[in-house]
């Protein structure tokens, strides 16, 4: 069993207050969800306006096929619009 484990930080410069964020997520969250199949949540920076940092986890038989997602994961954010990413790291686990 492989999983892949991604860590992604978002900045969310034009928001100025907590519902604010929590909906930017909310969309970021549901839309990969909707796209990926994988499983997503906020991780960090709860009370935070600013940034958020979501996980994102996949799990499969094929270290490749887990890379490729994760990858594909971070460029649909990317390109959503909706939050800038400032950071993310990909690690796969073989258990």
């Amino acid at each position: 069993m492989v999983v892949g484990i991604c860590r992604i930080r978002l900045a969310i410069p034009e928001n100025a207050s907590l519902k604010g964020k929590r909906s930017v997520v909310r969309r970021i969250v549901s839309r990969i969800r909707q796209t990926f199949h994988v499983a997503v949540a906020e991780v960090e920076d709860m009370d935070a306006w600013e940034t958020a940092v979501l996980g994102v986890v996949a799990v499969g038989n094929d270290h490749r096929v887990i890379n490729s997602v994760l990858d594909k994961v971070v460029a649909f954010v990317q390109e959503l619009y909706l939050a800038e990413v400032e950071d993310h790291t990909i690690e796969i686990q073989h258990l």
